[in-house]
């Protein structure tokens, strides 16, 4: 919102229908006809222009008065004329070549325009000799509009160029305001005259009315305001409706509009708009200090230079838009890029600011969204912003709002009047509303009006007085900010539909990521509900078989946890590489690597021992394979009876047997696996078949559908399995096959530190951190059994910060989401008394966040006592 001058009432050319004066003025005259050529309206002074003698006009033919050949031309030109109320000229027409005595009445320009029913000819005296010269003036005052840069030398030059084609004392070219005041942005004047450039005049000077008659009728010219009308008389009929003089020529001025221009000190005037797609941009402005007119055809020559200069005007306003498209787009596209990469309007506000700071001048920039308030530079505080939202988010969605005093449309702005005063205002969401707010601080404003724009009433009545005097009149505006131009307003539109852009870019990428995040998270739970069912029917099943071949309770213990462990291992195994497949070395190395725990080793040794009984007693030859989950668990429990029986029975129940395991590859992409015992005790056929013969004889070619050899040699047992293609992929041969978790180099001679050196490294108070009381008892359980002498277990927030404050642990396993809460104080309170810990989760992006928080290491979801005791390994190492 420029600043406009204050309504102080109507004038009265606001009330007056200015359209149906009733009169024109003097120097020429006015004749309608109706459809049938008869006259039915005629100025009082038309039979002495024509000389027509005391006869009266009203109720004749038109054809009785005027020459023959004058009649058709008039005839053509109401065939020309277009439905939209354009206007024809015809110069030059001798009216009365028979006038009354046989006087010589003189050739006369005529215009001819349609109305309802009708229409109407207004004719004035011809120029003479001097129309050719006229017609010649309209080449030269074209040729000096080409080659202009810009728009305001645009308007210099065409005001000079009228003025010296028309002779006025002055000619302006005026443009309007977005509220309607006008402003003289280009002037040319004779020597002496006062000058009006960058005056401002309130839109009250050009009322309403006014600005839509110069839409449709553009060019207006007042000879005299000193003479007198001549009156239009009407013939009697039944409506008496006054005369429509819309696109009249010769149309006479409101008195109140003659005062005016008395008070102005202007006796004559002509006036052409400056139409743009549709609306009245401004005006040629020319005026003179005595009567003047000059002849219709200059007058039609200068009406034809304002099209060109419109037109002119239009494409270098084009090309102003385009270049400002052009940085809109820039703009656009920077911004999209930026958002794009992660960045967030309300989190990133000077991504923004640093956008637009070449563009859009301001002082201080707002975002308000989802919310949540942002604001840098010289903005209202959030409070403020507050109280401004109701009538904030009553305004346009579809626009922008643009204001440089803010508090006059929202009370609630003059809170922070002092700060700010100018808004302008970006909707960039419907529901809910949220904004970009660029603002400017206020400042004093001189603005130069060409007179008081306040009008005084007459004493008395209710009618308004124009000024009466237009020196320059300067007011100081207090409070506003400088003004949005229309570029500006342009640029910011172009920002708003980007923003909006962004933002619906980012409501759907949202909305998609929460579809996908709830789809995977159905597909999940009918998957891991699927599995839990699985794997506990298929427990309940290895509980069923196995009790058939347990000599004791404690033989039955053995073996169904032996099953049992198996199968958690190949589970661990897959988990770790995200259900994915994993190698089928890890799958033995499982298995030996339990064998092997059963000495009372632990550490570094039991890892030394194990790899050296791999060496001596175990290989594994061939091509390096993953197994698809599907089949893991399958091969797990196969694997488990081979070594358990190996164990009990064969190659590894004594000190000098050996395995050989041989995983080729098929052509076919089955994988081949041959199982070799050799230097164990002789073997013979088992008498009686038990549960795990079984499994190892029927699991792969039942649920694999593959194939499975079992025999009983001498040697050692031989058997030969073959896995389908579709389980198999090969390993990438640059991964370890084992699934390794900490890198030790042991080697012959290393010891591990004694029992006292051990127990003196581990720390004497552990505090665990998890909702679940099972997991939490199990890790109490794994530290107490590691050698830790006091564990604290606490499954919420505040039940771990009253733990920390009574007794400060000396280590912690911190379960980081805890239900529908974190344990985000409880890290904060761990790091503050420099406590270490870790964190126990089973979110991968956790790794990222870990050392924010300031943990030493993450411990993966399902863990037990081995990745608990690298933690604490860890924690020696801080």
């Amino acid at each position: 919102m420029n600043f406009a001058s204050p309504l102080f009432g109507q004038t009265d050319c606001d009330r007056e229908p200015i359209h149906q004066i009733g009169s024109v003025q003097n120097f020429g005259g006015l004749i309608a006809l109706d459809s049938a050529g008869v006259i039915t309206h005629a100025s009082d002074n038309c039979a002495d222009l024509l000389q027509l003698g005391t006869g009266a006009l009203l109720g004749q033919s038109m054809d009785a008065i005027i020459a023959p050949a004058a009649m058709r031309r008039i005839e053509r030109a109401c065939t020309a004329l277009a439905p939209d109320n354009l206007v024809e000229h015809a110069f030059g027409l001798q009216l009365r070549a028979d006038a009354d005595g046989g006087a010589d009445v003189g050739a006369f320009d005529c215009t001819v325009h349609a109305i309802a029913g009708g229409i109407i000819v207004e004719f004035e005296p011809h120029a003479g000799n001097s129309f050719e010269d006229h017609l010649a003036t309209a080449g030269s005052m074209l040729a000096r509009l080409s080659s202009v840069g810009d728009v305001a030398e645009l308007c210099s030059k065409a005001a000079r160029v009228v003025r010296e084609a028309l002779g006025y004392d002055r000619v302006m070219i005026y443009r309007f305001r977005r509220d309607d005041s006008g402003e003289v942005i280009a002037e040319a004047t004779a020597e002496g005259l006062e000058p009006y450039l960058g005056l401002r005049y309130p839109k009250e000077d050009i009322p309403a009315q006014a600005r839509d008659l110069f839409l449709r009728n553009r060019v207006r010219v007042i000879a005299d305001i000193a003479s007198e009308p001549a009156i239009i008389e009407t013939q009697e009929s039944e409506d008496n409706a006054p005369l429509d003089l819309t696109m009249s020529v010769m149309r006479s001025s409101a008195p109140v509009h003659l005062k005016y221009m008395r008070n102005m000190g202007v006796a004559a005037s002509l006036t052409i708009a400056i139409v743009r797609q549709g609306r009245l941009w401004g005006l040629i402005s020319c005026h003179h200090s005595h009567a003047f007119l000059p002849p219709r055809s200059l007058r039609t020559v200068a009406e034809m230079y304002s099209q060109v200069f419109s037109l002119m005007l239009d494409r270098l306003l084009i090309e102003q838009s385009e270049r400002l498209r052009a940085d809109a787009r820039q703009l656009h596209d920077d911004l999209l890029k930026r958002f794009a990469g992660g960045a967030t309007l309300i989190h990133d506000i000077g991504l923004i600011e640093d956008a637009l700071t070449d563009i859009i001048p301001h002082d201080g920039v707002s975002v308000w969204m989802g919310g949540s308030y942002r604001a840098r530079g010289s903005a209202p505080s959030e409070q403020q912003f507050r109280a401004m939202l109701p009538e904030l988010s009553a305004a346009p969605t579809d626009s922008v709002l643009a204001s440089d005093a803010l508090s006059e449309l929202i009370p609630a702005a003059s809170a922070c009047s002092e700060e700010v005063a100018g808004a302008l205002v970006l909707p960039i969401s419907r529901s809910p509303r949220e904004f970009l707010v660029l603002w400017r601080q206020p400042l004093n404003q001189i603005v130069r009006w060409g007179g008081n724009p306040a009008k005084n009433f007459v004493p008395g009545t209710d009618r308004l007085e124009p000024r009466s005097s237009f020196a320059a009149w300067a007011q100081t505006v207090e409070g506003n900010a400088e003004p949005w131009s229309d570029d500006e307003l342009a640029i910011a539109e172009g920002l708003r539909v980007t923003l909006l852009e962004v933002v619906l870019r980012m409501t759907d990428e949202i909305m998609r990521e929460r579809s996908r995040a709830q789809e995977q998270q159905d597909l999940l739970i009918a998957e891991l509900n699927h599995r839990v069912r699985n794997i506990l029917n298929l427990i309940r099943s290895l509980v069923a078989q196995s009790q058939g071949e347990a000599l004791s309770v404690a033989n039955f213990s053995e073996i169904i946890g032996g099953r049992i462990a198996a199968l958690a291992s190949a589970h661990d195994n897959i988990t770790r590489q995200n259900w994915s497949p994993a190698p089928l070395a890890a799958l033995f190395d499982t298995e030996l690597a339990a064998y092997v725990a059963n000495a009372p080793l632990a550490g570094a040794q039991a890892r030394f021992e194990q790899a050296r009984f791999k060496q001596a007693r175990f290989d594994l030859a061939g091509d390096a394979v993953d197994i698809n989950p599907e089949a893991y668990t399958v091969l797990a429990l196969v694997v488990h009876e081979l070594v358990t029986n190996s164990v009990k029975y064969g190659a590894l129940s004594n000190d000098t047997g050996r395995i050989d395991v041989r995983a080729v590859m098929a052509e076919n992409g089955d994988l081949d696996i041959a199982w070799r015992e050799s230097g164990g005790p002789v073997v013979t056929q088992p008498s009686r078949r038990g549960f795990g013969s079984t499994i190892i004889e029927r699991s792969i070619p039942y649920e694999l559908k593959g194939r499975a050899d079992l025999r009983y040699v001498a040697s050692g047992l031989e058997a030969d399995f073959t896995v389908p293609a579709k389980y198999i992929e090969r390993a990438d041969e640059t991964k370890s096959r084992a699934p390794v978790i900490e890198d030790l180099a042991v080697g012959l001679g290393h010891s591990e530190p004694g029992e006292a050196e051990r127990r003196a490294q581990l720390p004497g108070h552990v505090l665990v951190v998890e909702d679940n009381i099972i997991i939490a008892l199990d890790t109490e359980e794994s530290l107490k059994s590691i050698g830790v002498g006091s564990v604290d277990i606490a499954s919420h927030t505040e039940a771990a910060l009253t733990a920390i404050a009574d007794n400060p642990p000396d280590f912690a396993i911190v379960d980081f989401n805890l239900g529908d809460t974190s344990s985000l104080a409880v890290t904060e309170e761990l790091a503050r008394r420099a406590i270490p810990f870790v964190l126990a989760t089973g979110y991968s992006e956790m790794s990222e966040e870990s050392g924010r928080l300031g943990a030493i290491g993450i411990v993966r979801k399902p863990y037990g006592r081995e990745e608990i005791e690298q933690a604490l390994h860890l924690r020696k190492q801080v």
